[in-house]
């Protein structure tokens, strides 16, 4: 069926948008960090595979970094095992953990998988105990020595795994477990696991997919473009706090690592990987390290 002209100068539009991006990202690595409804919603997670199986056809290099944390709960309810959250992080004990290494390494790492080669990508699943990926430590809240149990914390990646399948063209998923000195399986913040592997690769950009539109200002508008100082003054003000400050710091840690921008985006749009990197208006917030990180503009699309 051909398009009405309309249709086809919105498409034309849309691809010729693209370009500049394509060009210049091309053979770049970006890391996404894959959480929230657009992990839910069938829709959605079937338009999220596509969007990484294009940007790999495209000249990209995706890395999927995954959550799970419903699913789990839902595991867990079934198996009559109580969950006890402290400041926002599940308490994990030997069993717990066990039901967390089966659904974020067996059943969510392999569903991501599977969606994406089915949209023509060649994704692995890895949790960080392949290669060494994610070397761990006990996370201990020092404040009041509360024992999370088997939470942990990155002490260090082993990026060669994840560069190794880049280089002959896979897409790596990873879940975020690590494993400890000694040689326990630790359950880790998704977001922290993204953040500190995009900065031991070099990422170009770090997306952390969220179920809020971004970063909003005092009257609720979105904030589409941010240096760290900028963001820094709006948490001192307040107007950053509560459930996004967590991300906030691991995209500020992000940049100050070397990762060239960060963006925080709104993964229950359709289509919000595709859209944040190849338009300029994107679906969320950018944080950029210097002003040359900025989208480009439709007149000055390759910025010194």
């Amino acid at each position: 069926m051909s398009l009405n002209p309309e249709a086809a100068a919105r498409v034309a539009r849309v691809l010729g948008e693209a370009l500049p991006y394509i060009r210049r990202f091309a053979g770049k690595t970006v890391v996404v960090k894959y959480g929230g409804n657009a992990m839910i919603d069938p829709d959605l997670k079937s338009g999220f595979a596509r969007d990484i199986a294009l940007m790999k056809l495209v000249g990209f290099n995706p890395v999927v970094v995954h959550g799970g944390g419903p699913q789990i709960g839902k595991v867990l309810e079934r198996v009559g095992k109580q969950t006890e959250f402290i400041k926002g992080m599940r308490v994990t004990d030997e069993e717990t953990m066990d039901v967390v290494e089966m659904v974020l390494g067996g059943l969510v790492n392999k569903e991501i998988v599977n969606l994406i080669n089915q949209h023509g990508g060649r994704a692995v699943g890895l949790t960080g105990k392949d290669g060494n990926l994610i070397s761990a430590r006990k996370l201990a809240l020092v404040e009041d020595e509360t024992d999370l149990g088997l939470v942990g914390e990155v002490a260090e990646i082993d990026p060669h795994i994840v560069e190794r399948l880049e280089a002959d063209d896979f897409i790596p998923v990873i879940a975020p477990i690590g494993v400890g000195a000694d040689g326990r399986s630790y359950n880790i913040n998704a977001d922290l696991v993204a953040g500190r592997i995009a900065s031991v690769l070099g990422a170009e950009k770090l997306m952390l997919l969220t179920n809020t539109p971004g970063v909003l200002d005092a009257d609720g508008n979105l904030l589409t473009g941010l240096t760290p100082d900028q963001v820094r003054e709006l948490i001192e003000t307040q107007v950053i706090h509560g459930g996004m400050l967590p991300k906030i710091e691991c995209a500020l840690d992000a940049v100050a690592s070397g990762v060239r921008a960060a963006h925080i985006v709104d993964g229950r749009v359709e289509n919000a990987v595709l859209l944040e990197l190849f338009t300029d208006a994107g679906v969320g917030t950018l944080i950029r390290r210097t002003d040359d990180d900025a989208k480009p503009a439709a007149n000055n699309p390759e910025p010194a």
